[in-house]
């Protein structure tokens, strides 16, 4: 399981992004729970993903640091 800090770091990498597996692994929770609240509300916990062209769903590393709090507030 990846640590919130090796998310992150890869979330620079691509833009300040996460895949939905790298979300679930950050809230230690299964990627299915993820995208089963997104199907049913159109988000997750207020989280709102961008769908590329491919059909592959991309979060804010920003969204999880508010949810987390792991911005330090």
């Amino acid at each position: 399981m990846k640590t919130a800090t090796a998310s992150n770091q890869r979330a620079d990498l691509v833009g300040g992004y996460l895949s939905t597996q790298e979300v679930a692994d950050a809230l230690r929770i299964r990627r299915q729970t993820v995208a089963k609240a997104l199907c049913l509300n159109g988000h997750y916990l207020g989280m709102k993903p961008v769908k590329l062209p491919n059909g592959r769903l991309l979060w804010a590393a920003a969204d999880l640091e508010r949810l987390t709090g792991a911005d330090g507030k």
